[in-house]
């Protein structure tokens, strides 16, 4: 029986549509608004649509499933591409892993090479190492000749020296900034005004080049006129030769020290019969160049300014000049002797004498100037004197007019200053350029005299003695 009374509200409406359909809902709904008898029963579909609701049922049923199937595939493709992403975050991790390992192995095969050889000393300076056979082979029987000791590599040349090659690496190193120097540097008064600046070595350092000097430099033939920093003899041995000369000339060499480069320097250990590799360890532990020397955020930095050359306080510089200059002794002393002339050096100072009053002394500062200049080095323009007989005669700061002497004034001063101490006591009182103890120095200058003048020596060392035992200095 139809429910022919409305519905109060649409809870209700819902609640008849729940029980028992839409379709009898709304034939409910027709009946009880007159378009339907209540005694007949509920119209039937008609063919047609039936057939039109069964194809649309089954269209509806094939979009519900391609509606299904897509949900599948955008579900698919989402979790394809989840699966992507994780297989490529896997790779990324391996290969992170990979890469890892691969640079922990390099970086433990290069920790395990540093120990064996050196393969970088710095920009523009480690051309010459490297595994190449030519680069790690020196000259035996050239070393061996000469008396050297053989080194064939920077390990080799580390275990003759007794310092690890760690150690070896850290004093050649060359750095154009670094936090850490290897030399004290300061300034000294220049007889000729103006000061010089002294790049003495810390301990370390100063001990490898002590080793070079030792074994490599001082056990080279020098030519017959060097005399300075050469074993055995001294300003007076180099002073000797022009005692008693018509003519002397003294020639001062420009920027001696730092007109030895680096390369020069290398070039000298390779000349010696020296591997590349060999040569460039010796070269870069006896040179260094410029430093400027400030400091940024508390922290002193050494920044390098120049060239590398030879500096001045390093025991192997001196000796380095000396081997440099063999060719150019040779020279000269050979051009020399031909005319008539004596030749030595003392380091940058150079003195060639004559007998001979009429002796070509033009020509043979033309030829020296010549010489000089291809050997590398430069005259200096202002420190060329030519003194005659009758005039003081110096060579080294040693007199050569007729025996070997100091000069009166520099006497005479030292005299005074002893006649003041003697009567004063030493405080306040300097010699030279000294400025601790005073005695000292004055002992130092009277072994000076002895070893020019033995007999005016001896009596100025006896006196200072005397003062010394005096005020217990």
């Amino acid at each position: 029986m139809a429910d022919l009374t409305p519905p109060k509200n649409r809870k209700e409406l819902y609640e008849r549509i729940a029980r028992g359909g839409k379709e009898e809902v709304i034939v409910d709904e027709m009946v009880r608004l007159g378009f339907w008898p209540n005694t007949q029963p509920p119209p039937g579909d008609p063919p047609d649509e039936i057939r039109r609701m069964a194809e649309l049922r089954t269209r509806l049923a094939q979009l519900r499933q391609q509606a299904q199937g897509l949900r599948n595939l955008a579900q698919l493709e989402i979790d394809l591409k989840k699966q992507r992403l994780a297989e490529s975050k896997r790779r990324r991790e391996l290969n992170k892993q990979k890469l890892l390992g691969e640079r922990a192995a390099a970086k433990a095969a290069t920790q395990e090479k540093k120990t064996r050889e050196l393969t970088y000393l710095g920009k523009d300076v480690s051309a010459g190492l490297g595994p190449t056979l030519d680069r790690r082979t020196s000259d035996a029987p050239k070393l061996t000749t000469q008396k050297l000791p053989i080194a064939n590599t920077a390990a080799e040349l580390a275990a003759a020296m007794k310092v690890s090659l760690g150690q070896l690496r850290f004093l050649a190193f060359s750095r154009e900034v670094s936090t850490t120097s290897h030399y004290h540097r300061f300034t000294i008064p220049k007889k000729t005004g103006g000061e010089r600046v002294i790049s003495a070595p810390h301990k370390r350092l100063k001990a490898v080049q002590h080793w070079i000097l030792e074994h490599v430099l001082e056990p080279l033939a020098l030519a017959e006129p060097a005399h300075g920093f050469v074993p055995g003899r001294s300003t007076v041995s180099n002073a000797v030769p022009h005692v008693g000369a018509a003519i002397v000339v003294n020639v001062d060499l420009k920027d001696f020290f730092p007109t030895v480069t680096y390369r020069r320097v290398k070039g000298l250990y390779k000349k010696l019969g020296y591997s590349e590799e060999v040569a460039t360890v010796l070269g870069l532990l006896c040179s260094e160049p410029d430093i400027a020397q400030t400091e940024l955020d508390g922290t002193t930095y050494f920044v390098a300014r120049g060239p590398r050359r030879l500096p001045q306080g390093a025991p192997t510089s001196p000796a380095i000049t000396n081997a440099l200059c063999r060719r150019l002794d040779r020279r000269i002393n050979g051009w020399a002797k031909k005319h008539g002339f004596i030749y030595t050096r003392y380091a940058d100072d150079l003195t060639v004498s004559t007998r001979d009053r009429n002796a070509p002394v033009g020509k043979m500062l033309a030829f020296l100037r010549r010489v000089v200049t291809a050997e590398g080095f430069a005259v200096h323009p202002d420190k060329v004197r030519v003194v005659r007989r009758g005039r003081r005669q110096e060579v080294t700061g040693v007199v050569v007019n007729d025996r070997p002497g100091v000069p009166r004034d520099d006497l005479r001063r030292f005299r005074a200053l002893l006649f003041q101490i003697e009567k004063d006591g030493p405080a306040g009182k300097r010699w030279g350029h000294n400025e601790g103890n005073v005695l000292e120095a004055a002992l130092g200058y009277a072994s000076y005299v002895a070893m020019v003048d033995p007999a005016k020596g001896e009596v100025l060392r006896a006196k200072v003695l005397a003062l010394r035992a005096k005020y217990k200095q």
